[in-house]
């Protein structure tokens, strides 16, 4: 069964070549690593804390940098809530499609249920309308209607820990019907494409690039 994520869409939509590459051919470039570590490090932390293993030994390994970060999501609001699951595959069906991701953390208060999602680069420009937000949002929205019924609060937060801010997006049954239209859109496009080639600007800073053409 195929499950579109949140980075296959976003890779089609950017260059339908590299999506092609990625995604079908399954071809894979070697990538400066050093780049996601800290991200890395943090979204490790950020798991063993929730679910109360002792992370004493590995705050003890952290930077000074990785420490700040840490401490920023430590005393992040959203961070603080309830605990409800972390490092959490979720999926479910759109149409004739199926979609899913890994949520870092599931937070709750009271009846509200908070999806976050820990930057520790950039965030999204178009936040609410992210293949990321919609995916996290559409699976845990039918989550909790099994489990919890109809009547719960959903938000997705994205918490910026480069810039020590917050941007929270509230579900609503308006953004449903977008958010379902644009999944399905994509998804048709990407089982009626044939010719993958895209030639623009972003090209040149490709992964592919040396091979693409």
């Amino acid at each position: 069964m195929q499950i579109f994520s949140p980075n296959m869409l976003k890779t089609f939509e950017e260059c339908p070549k590299k999506y092609e590459f990625r995604y079908i051919q399954k071809l894979s470039v070697p990538l400066e690593t050093k780049v996601f570590e800290k991200g890395k490090k943090i979204h490790a932390l950020a798991h063993y804390y929730l679910r109360g293993d002792d992370i004493t030994k590995m705050i003890s390994e952290l930077t000074e940098e990785e420490n700040t970060v840490w401490h920023s999501l430590m005393s992040n609001e959203y961070f603080q809530k309830q605990y409800v699951n972390s490092e959490y595959n979720l999926n479910c069906r759109v149409g004739n499609y199926w979609i899913g991701g890994r949520l870092d953390a599931f937070m709750k208060s009271e009846n509200n249920y908070y999806i976050l999602d820990y930057k520790t680069g950039s965030i999204p420009k178009n936040p609410e309308t992210d293949f990321q937000t919609i995916i996290y949002l559409l699976c845990a929205k039918e989550i909790l209607e099994k489990g919890w019924g109809s009547n719960f609060g959903l938000n997705f937060v994205y918490i910026d820990l480069k810039n020590n801010k917050n941007i929270l997006i509230e579900y609503s049954n308006d953004k449903e019907v977008i958010f379902r239209d644009k999944i399905i859109s994509t998804c048709n496009k990407i089982e009626a494409t044939h010719d993958f080639c895209k030639s623009n600007e972003a090209c040149k800073y490709c992964e592919y690039s040396k091979f693409c053409y």
